[in-house]
């Protein structure tokens, strides 16, 4: 097949991370579909153009229009802020484009919805960035529940803690204001914990939740990159319109139950993401932290050696891992992403749906706005409601 041509809108802290993916790809899965980075949006011409220039793309716009238009693009790439997701994502599936959009999908469920079904009528594969599920430890703990090998599930418990905007001098970013971001740290982070769920234990039947923000104003942001700002000692303040933190409980169909918690004000947590998962037959433990290790514990294994061990996720019998390095020699953060894009480029070639596609992105933001619909109503919230 001809190569697939790129265009991606946005080219901060995501599109630094896919612009690698796609670089990635074809010198560690030479048989993938190769990925051309044709055309770098942004609305800032002297900033596009110099992040072209490092990240490796051809050319440059500041018109996302004008790229969706283009007769030259296949796919769409979209890791602007969260407002811009919707537009983007309509009209590329209305010029026929595959979609691959950054987490949350969208600001809301119904937007969500909307998204999924022009995608689904224009017959585009579509995308959502839950990279996490790409870690191949993760891949394996799936594996162990799927297989059958911990038993009866009963908890699934999980947390993503950050401290990032503990400084309450710290900047308003766009990623503290509702009507951008959407949500706080529930939609953030929480996201990613809510499709982690998802995928390795089942769908969630019902939620209640409490949040909270810490900081009610902040200074004024005059420069944002990535997830660091910078503002003037005498900048006006503006309101802190979502949660600094958000936490809920959750009843899955299958009867198993969880706990999640997403906050920016957990102190010596850069990018804490975890989760444990109890069973009649064993348990896993993860934290990003330390991607390649999981922690594996089986109640079969005799009494005098009974405990949790750890599996360093490696070995050419874990996922992904054989394209890498040798067993031992562990990989990183932006390694999630290639794997993504295997998946993506892998679905286009096969003519099928990639996963997590717009459909798992509708199900996490029903789950989002469930725990929002139960802070605000102070009871638990059926997903069904939503």
């Amino acid at each position: 097949m001809n190569p697939l041509r790129v265009g991606m809108i946005g080219y901060k802290f995501m599109g630094k991370a896919h612009s690698n993916a796609y670089r990635a790809l074809p010198m560690f899965f030479p048989d993938a579909l190769k990925p051309e980075m044709a055309v770098l949006c942004g609305r800032n011409e002297k900033a596009v153009q110099e992040a072209a220039n490092q990240l490796g793309w051809r050319e440059t716009t500041t018109d996302w229009r004008e790229l969706v238009a283009r007769d030259d693009i296949d796919l769409i790439d979209i890791n602007a802020p969260s407002d811009a997701h919707k537009e983007i994502a309509l009209a590329a599936a209305k010029a026929g484009k595959h979609i691959f959009c950054e987490k949350p999908l969208a600001l809301t469920l119904q937007d969500a919805r909307e998204m999924l079904a022009a995608a689904e009528a224009a017959g585009v594969a579509h995308m959502v960035g839950f990279n996490y599920r790409f870690s191949p430890a993760v891949r394996l703990a799936k594996e162990l529940v799927q297989n059958g090998r911990l038993g009866r599930i009963y908890h699934f418990r999980a947390w993503f803690l950050q401290d990032w905007v503990m400084d309450p001098s710290f900047p308003l970013v766009w990623r503290l204001q509702k009507d951008i971001a959407g949500s706080g740290s529930h939609g953030d982070l929480g996201a990613h914990l809510i499709d982690l769920a998802h995928y390795l234990v089942g769908d969630i039947q019902e939620v209640i939740g409490m949040s909270e923000t810490f900081i009610k104003e902040r200074p004024l942001a005059e420069n944002m990159t990535g997830l660091s700002a910078k503002s003037s000692a005498d900048a006006p303040k503006g309101p802190v319109t979502v949660d600094d933190a958000t936490l809920f409980l959750a009843r899955f169909t299958n009867g198993a139950l969880g706990s999640f918690e997403a906050t920016r004000f957990a102190a010596g947590h850069r990018s804490t993401n975890a989760f444990e998962i109890n069973g009649s037959l064993g348990s896993v433990r993860f934290d990003f932290e330390r991607m390649n290790e999981l922690e594996v514990y089986f109640t079969s294994d005799d009494a005098d050696v009974q405990g949790f061990r750890r599996v360093l996720a490696t070995e050419p019998v874990h996922a992904y891992a054989e394209a890498w390095w040798p067993p031992g020699h562990t990989i990183g953060f932006e390694h999630t992403f290639t794997h993504e894009v295997l998946e993506l480029t892998s679905a286009i070639r096969e003519g099928r749906q990639p996963v997590p596609s717009f459909r798992e992105g509708v199900q996490c933001q029903a789950v989002l706005e469930a725990v929002e619909r139960s802070i605000e109503d102070r009871r638990w919230v059926a997903i069904s409601e939503m």
